[in-house]
């Protein structure tokens, strides 16, 4: 699903997209775990790997899931601060971009990702509030293991689904697997609004 490119900014929301690259390599480490090695346990390209490492650059989501499970972690791992009590609350105005969105050349990309279950350390599911802009071009399909519910808040979303496709406006909502190739983007010139509940099995 989720296509991202993180890059580290400034402020107190972004303390925590600073660090991603730094706890992927503290977990990689505690597990004796070297570039190589971890590159073939994900199928990833140890370049990519040590960009995510190195320059807190996340191409797509499957490659962080990828080496979330390689690494026997959850994903929230690499996006929580500390634990809270529940129940876990977000306030609307208290929400913030968990991971900065910007391609190789600086430039934004087209997909913020806010996280509504950070801090909830026994979490299965990992809830989002995802802004999509525009696309530029013919974008890449993602797929990892588990399943994805996404609700449309606003704006007009096409979904890609394998050789499938559905454009979905606010109140519309899609159910799928997620290990079937897919991508969500906004439709038109204007941004989309979306709410997305992620199962990961460990």
């Amino acid at each position: 699903m989720l296509k991202m490119v993180g890059h580290p900014g400034k402020g107190d929301s972004q303390m925590g997209k600073a660090r991603l690259g730094a706890r992927v390599r503290k977990f990689r480490e505690q597990r004796r775990v070297g570039i190589e090695e971890l590159a073939e346990r994900t199928g990833l390209a140890p370049s990519l790997l040590r960009a995510v490492e190195e320059e807190d650059l996340y191409p797509s989501l499957g490659p962080l899931l990828r080496i979330s499970r390689a690494l026997g972690v959850r994903l929230g791992t690499f996006i929580d601060d500390q634990a809270v009590a529940d129940p876990l609350i977000v306030r609307l105005a208290d929400r913030h971009e968990d991971l900065a969105m910007h391609d190789r050349s600086g430039s934004p990309a087209s997909t913020r990702y806010f996280s509504l279950g950070r801090g909830k350390a026994d979490r299965h599911l990992e809830p989002f509030f995802i802004e999509l802009l525009p696309d530029a071009g013919e974008p890449a399909l993602s797929s990892h293991e588990g399943e994805e519910l996404l609700i449309v808040h606003s704006g007009r979303v096409e979904v890609r689904y394998g050789a499938q496709r559905s454009e979905l406006g606010p109140g519309d909502s899609v159910y799928y697997n997620s290990i079937v190739p897919h991508h969500i983007g906004a439709v038109g010139p204007g941004k989309a609004g979306v709410y997305a509940v992620l199962y990961l099995p460990q």
